[in-house]
């Protein structure tokens, strides 16, 4: 039974079987919202042959989804106490991202109104759970701490606005000014004493999101390479497309989960640079789904751009995604050269499948599939890394 009140106090960093909660699955979803939104806009931008302006206001916003739900995740493994406040304000925190979604078409046109209004709602909801985080404080340094949050978050809040009054030529700039001002906050407010956020329950919460986010990404796929096929009956011109789309998402997947990513966690400063690391992660597994779009719309004559083009939408990101989740943890895993080299190389092979033509996204998706089959026979043949393939 849920109590209505409970001291929101910090949770043991070695507490055993903590396992992410339905609150956190239920936000979880509700973000994939406005990863479908930015995803579906950036499809828009690149079709119409718009793809610098596409890409970055893909990153702008992308940037404002992933860090919000950072902030939720960092703050609930450290401090979710489960009671009937902590239940409503995260429930608030769902409205903003979903005003934010509500957004993201008309961000894409430099009307960035709807999402400072969600991001005001998820930013003043979250810097209530830091201050009473910091009135249930342990001691002063973690009450200086959670303050310390709570500030930073409402100063950068207010540092946000600024894009809404500013000319259009400044406001990348003032993105990135402020992109560093959010990132620098956790490191600021942690540089006495740190959050006891826990290593298996972050991990897990990362994992499931990126199984969101692909998920997403092959529902955006299907729908595509459905209406394909219904209104232009481009079944021949479709099918590989399909195909290669899916097998470099099942590799994406498989790839992600073959090590184990906590043991990367063992200190604030590795968990920093993990955690942020997963935009990169994030922001391209969501873009592999828009590029199959793109690819799609291409093939059936829809999209402005060539067929290098639409290629291109598909083998970077996926090529980026491989790169980043071998530099973030992969790496680290003690194995042969061998191993440590085919998720790069795996990268580059599929960035040349770009000029394969029409058959550049099946190629991919083969070299990814063969990726698999290379690391998963590889440590077959290494008995100290067997039960991690």
């Amino acid at each position: 039974m849920t109590q209505p009140f409970l001291p929101l106090t910090a949770r043991s960093r070695a507490e055993a079987h903590r396992a992410a909660t339905p609150l956190e699955l239920f936000f979880d979803l509700c973000f994939v919202v406005a990863v479908a939104q930015a995803g579906a806009e950036l499809v828009h931008a690149v079709a119409e042959a718009h793809t610098a302006d596409g890409i970055a206001h893909y990153a702008m916003v992308f940037f404002a989804i992933w860090w919000a739900w950072m902030n939720f995740t960092w703050f609930a493994s450290a401090y979710d106490n489960d009671d009937a406040l902590y239940r409503v304000v995260t429930l608030v925190q769902i409205v903003g991202v979903l005003v934010l979604a509500a957004g993201v078409s008309r961000a894409f046109e430099d009307d960035f109104l709807v999402v400072v209004l969600g991001y005001v709602v998820m930013r003043l909801a979250l810097s209530f759970q830091w201050l009473r985080a910091a009135h249930h404080a342990r001691d002063a340094a973690e009450r200086t701490m959670c303050r310390r949050y709570a500030g930073g978050v409402v100063l950068c809040q207010i540092g946000w606005t600024s894009l809404l009054y500013a000319p259009d030529a400044a406001r990348p700039w003032i993105f990135l000014v402020m992109a560093v001002a959010e990132l620098a906050v956790p490191v600021f407010a942690e540089k006495d004493v740190t959050t006891q956020w826990h290593p298996h329950h972050i991990a897990e919460r990362y994992g499931l999101f990126t199984i969101i986010v692909l998920g997403e990404t092959i529902a955006a796929a299907t729908v595509a390479v459905k209406t394909g096929i219904a209104e232009y009956d481009a079944l021949d011109e479709l099918l590989p497309i399909a195909a290669g789309g899916l097998l470099i998402v099942y590799a994406a997947w498989w790839v992600y989960f073959v090590v184990p990513a906590h043991d990367r966690l063992t200190s604030n400063r590795k968990g920093f640079l993990w955690g942020y690391g997963h935009y990169l992660i994030f922001a391209s597994a969501a873009a592999i789904g828009a590029g199959i779009e793109i690819a799609v719309e291409q093939a059936v004559g829809k999209a402005h751009i060539s067929t290098l083009a639409a290629s291109a939408a598909v083998t970077i990101p996926a090529a980026l995604f491989l790169l980043c989740v071998w530099l973030l943890h992969a790496r680290y895993f003690k194995v042969g050269i061998a191993q440590q080299a085919v998720l790069p190389a795996s990268s580059l092979a599929i960035l040349m499948c770009t000029f394969a033509g029409r058959w550049a996204v099946l190629a991919a998706g083969v070299v990814a599939a063969a990726t698999v089959a290379v690391g998963v026979t590889l440590t077959a043949r290494n008995p100290a890394t067997r039960t991690h393939a």
